[in-house]
């Protein structure tokens, strides 16, 4: 089966891997759709921590079921999501629920490889059947199910004054989340095509653009008190330390992205909001059935998904993802 393989940093092969047999309690996949992400680029560029090369990427996927075990819920073609974090169910992490933190964790595509092939057998109990959905939709799911995850986490309420730092697909997921729980959202981005589009196709009417009187933009919008909750999915160390800054008195502050590095604040304006900081990591069971009841409800737009290729087009067009000026928010692979 055509695989595709991230040897080292700035190098992607074809290659050729044998088709996975079905193990017991698992459930054999086909590969339709994998989304591109933040963690897929940075994996290209080598930036990405947790991760030793070579390395098959790929984690937010769509695929329809070759074979399943006898009595299973699912059948033969079903369309199906994949929760790509493979946890071990026995640490404290798991027993209290919180799988997306597992000890044991294996991310699919960072961890271990993932769904850049055409199939995979993963056990049962991460595989969710996506009724109703298409394979694009499917594919989306868990790059949203990371921002409502962000948005439990923070326990967003209805006329929170919001703000989302960074407007790739990741912030415009917790954009998309916090207003649908009454959140009143601001974006900040470097780039005015992200938030063009966030206003365009979310219908977020208060975005910022970094740089100069930007803090007086944000602060002029809230009246001086600043945002009841910040989240920031920039990914730039220098950005995760300025949204402190952001966070009005008695505020939450949620770091979903995350970097190889360490992040310092002052303590005294820490102290002195009482500021709740929160990290988010990945997505529960929970978060995927909540993005696909939403999707279901016509609540989340296809717009987002800007760009496609072929699986045996990768190895040549993925650099191309890169490149600000090609205006990419999701790409979609085909198998």
């Amino acid at each position: 089966m055509l695989t595709i393989i991230c040897d080292e940093p700035g190098k992607l092969s074809a290659i050729d891997r044998p088709k996975p047999v079905r193990g017991e309690s698992e459930v054999l996949l086909k590969l339709r759709r994998i989304g591109v992400c933040g963690t897929d680029l940075h994996i290209f560029t080598g930036n990405q921590p947790y991760l030793s090369y070579p390395r098959v990427m790929g984690h937010e996927l769509a695929a329809t079921v070759e074979e399943a075990p006898a009595g299973s819920r699912l059948s033969p073609g079903d369309t199906v999501s994949i929760i790509p974090y493979i946890s071990c169910g026995r640490c404290s992490a798991c027993l209290k629920g919180k799988t997306n933190c597992c000890r044991n964790i294996g991310v699919l595509g960072v961890h271990r490889d993932g769904g850049m092939t055409e199939y995979l057998s993963l056990p049962e109990e991460f595989v969710l059947k996506a009724e109703g959905l298409s394979l694009d939709q499917t594919a989306m799911v868990e790059f949203l199910a990371i921002g409502a995850h962000a948005i439990t986490r923070a326990r967003v309420q209805s006329g929170q004054k919001v703000l989302v730092v960074g407007a790739g697909p990741i912030g415009l997921s917790v954009a998309i989340f916090a207003q649908l729980d009454g959140g009143d959202v601001t974006i900040i981005d470097s780039r005015a095509d992200r938030l063009e589009f966030a206003s365009r196709h979310l219908g977020i009417s208060s975005t910022v653009t970094l740089g100069d009187g930007d803090a007086e933009q944000l602060s002029a919008a809230t009246d001086g008190d600043f945002f009841d909750v910040v989240f920031d999915a920039t990914g730039n160390p220098k950005a995760m330390e300025r949204g402190f800054g952001f966070v009005g008195h008695g505020g939450t502050y949620v770091l979903v992205s995350i970097v190889s590095s360490d992040i310092s604040f002052s303590d005294p304006e820490f102290h002195k909001r009482e500021t709740s900081l929160l990290g988010s990591r990945n997505a529960t069971r929970a978060d995927f059935e909540r993005v696909m009841q939403a999707m279901r409800a016509g609540q989340v737009p296809d717009a987002l998904i800007t760009h496609r290729m072929a699986l045996s087009e990768v190895p040549e067009r993925f650099a191309g993802l890169t490149d600000p000026s090609a205006g990419v928010v999701k790409a979609l692979v085909e198998v």
